[in-house]
């Protein structure tokens, strides 16, 4: 029988490498950025065109490479960071493995341009799906260009699974955030299109936080500080009365690495506890400093997992410094039965020299002495003569002329017996066909046995059908509010609302204004509470950047959705009869009571036979 095994073509490994390296745009965005850090450059520059597809590109002002470097470093596993493999524990840098330029030249079309100080000329090379098109001598300046061209060009099927413009972008934006918070010393900028969206100068990390999710973040802020010989932790987390519905806001960087641990947001949520309402996320932007033996990065092509050795304490201390932070800053209630806070020294006196107090002592009082002075008032006293201090234990009477002792005239305030609206609800009333179960569920009977309705997927498909209506007609109701509503969001949050403006508008919000970072609201739909439309807004931008459920939905559509699933009635909300009952009568009259707008379904039935086959 012939050998069946062969090594693989070059060209072929490198393309399944991408494939766990490069899965969007976004992966070339964060690879290339780590490779301008290690470096060493001071200010980077992305250029993005069609959120990546067509056009990744970044400059930076590092060392530069030679022509050998340059050529060498689009090979598989070709590396400057370690040597051997004891290094791979000693990591202080980015990238480290030598796959990412292999990899994304393996699926695109990348130009490489690059210098170093002391050279002339610097070095050009074209690669076009691992095949090097053209090297050659060009005067450019000190540093690193990097264009990565039409990303899978060559593997179309890769391509279509890409999403829309909107959501890349943003997976490209959340790599670039992730990198400038983890480089405050570092000036970053990003062009979209032709456009600059961010220009971030060198700063220190509070500020670097403010610039790239706007002023009004200034003020969420609650500093963290705590070092100790297994770890030191330094950053923010953001105050409960600021929690969002959404993660966005949630960082960790170990060693200047960003990471994503489901055990160590544990942590940060367990600090939160009972100061949070239920569904809101707390932020955090939090540095660890570790010993580089200590922790594993290599568990996860993205490198955004990293094992601990010692997960429990990094656990116990990150919880006790954040619940620290929050209890010094007053931002927790604190429980001190030893200490009284009305005794502290106020700190603008607390340096002042103490004055010895002066004692003045009457050296003539008797407290045996008989007082001659009376108290008159329109309550009068008659004090008997006493003969001496056998009198302080007599019974003193106390007569008043003004007070009357017959009560007879005096009227009392009683309560009126009422009836009440609900003696009904004492009888059993057999009208009734609709019950609620564990305040989630309406069960309701039909000729054939039992009805069982989830409330919040029923109510979904009314809501949704409401808002599709308001959208297409334009006829929507809106409630006028008696002061503007000001929100504050980021810069790209406030464009997204912008580009649904006219949607929005449809469905009875009323903007006034649309700034930068603000926003003025005078009218929302009727039946949203004031208290919710930041909750709204926040919840379909959150829909909109991720595209719930995905791309072949208009816009029209996933704003339907998105208000449908922020305005139903949530599991574990009691409801009345009357409303029980309107809500099945609703549900009915959709075009497609079955499932809810993310088609899953709303009510099941048990006919009266399969309730006699449970009792067999």
């Amino acid at each position: 029988m012939a050998d069946i095994i062969q090594l693989l073509p070059d060209h072929v490994a490198n393309q399944i490498a991408a494939g766990e390296v490069v899965q969007r745009p976004a992966s070339v965005v964060k690879e290339l950025l780590e490779n301008a850090i290690d470096a060493g450059a001071n200010s980077i520059k992305l250029i993005v065109k069609d959120a990546g597809k067509t056009l990744v590109q970044v400059i930076d002002d590092g060392k530069g490479m030679s022509t050998t470097d340059a050529r060498l470093s689009f090979e598989r596993h070709a590396t400057s960071k370690i040597r051997t493999a004891d290094d791979l524990f000693l990591l202080n840098t980015k990238g480290f493995r030598g796959e990412a330029l292999a990899s994304i030249a393996a699926i695109a079309h990348v130009e490489l341009k690059t210098k170093q100080e002391q050279d002339e000329v610097g070095t050009s090379i074209e690669i076009e799906g691992s095949n090097v098109v053209s090297q050659e001598m060009v005067v450019t300046p000190q540093g690193t260009s990097i264009a990565v061209k039409n990303l899978f060009f060559n593997i179309p099927a890769r391509r279509n699974f890409l999403k829309s413009d909107t959501v890349e972008l943003r997976h490209v934006i959340d790599e670039f955030h992730r990198v400038a918070l983890a480089h405050p010393n570092i000036s970053f900028s990003l062009y979209n299109n032709g456009s600059e969206t961010f220009n971030l100068p060198v700063s220190n990390y509070r500020q670097r936080i403010v610039n790239i999710f706007g002023n009004k973040t200034n003020e969420k802020l609650v500093p963290v500080e705590e070092e100790t010989e297994v770890l030191k932790i330094s950053g923010f987390v953001g105050k409960p009365e600021f929690a969002k519905r959404t993660r966005g806001e949630q960082y960790f960087f170990v060693n200047n690495r960003f990471i994503k641990s489901a055990y160590l947001n544990h942590a940060i949520s367990s600090a939160y506890e009972g100061l949070l309402k239920n569904g809101t996320h707390a932020s955090y932007f939090l540095n660890l400093e570790v010993d580089p033996k200590t922790i594993d990065i290599n568990i996860h092509p993205t490198k955004t997992e990293i094992k601990f050795d010692d997960e429990h304490t990094l656990y116990a201390l990150l919880r006790s410094a954040v619940k620290h932070s929050l209890g010094q800053f007053n931002i927790a209630p604190v429980l001190d039965f030893d200490r009284d806070a009305n005794l502290d020294t106020p700190y603008h006196i607390s340096k002042d020299r103490v004055n010895v107090p002066k004692i003045e002592v009457d050296k003539g009082f008797n407290p045996f002495r008989e007082e001659k002075k009376s108290f008159t008032s329109t309550m009068s006293y008659k004090k008997e003569p006493t003969a001496g201090w056998e009198s302080l234990y007599q019974e003193i009477e106390v007569k008043n002329d003004n007070i009357e002792s017959d009560f007879s005239d005096h009227k009392f305030e009683s309560e009126v017996s009422t009836g009440t609206i609900f003696e009904e609800d004492k009888k059993i009333d057999n009208g009734n066909t609709t019950y609620q179960l564990h305040n989630k569920y309406i069960v309701s009977t039909i000729k054939s046995g039992m009805l069982v309705i989830d409330q919040f997927r029923a109510h979904q498909r009314i809501l949704y059908e409401d808002f599709l209506q308001h959208i297409t007609i334009s006829k929507a109701v809106s409630q006028q509010l008696l002061f503007p509503l000001e929100l504050h969001f980021t810069k790209q949050e406030t464009d997204i609302i912008s580009n649904l403006k006219e949607e929005l508008e449809s469905t009875g919000f009323i903007f006034s204004s649309i700034l930068e970072e603000t926003m003025q609201i005078t009218g929302v739909p009727v039946g949203v509470p004031e208290s919710e439309v930041s909750i709204i807004l926040e919840q379909l931008i959150s829909d909109i950047e991720n595209e719930v459920p995905d791309s072949h939905f208009s816009t029209t559509d996933l704003l339907a959705k998105s208000m449908a699933k922020s305005l139903a009635i949530k599991p574990g909300q009691s409801i009345l009869k009357e409303e029980q009952e309107h809500l099945v009568n609703k549900l009915f009259a959709c075009k497609e009571p079955n499932v809810s707008p993310t088609n899953r379904t709303t009510f099941i039935t048990m006919t009266v036979d399969e309730l006699d086959k449970k009792f067999r």
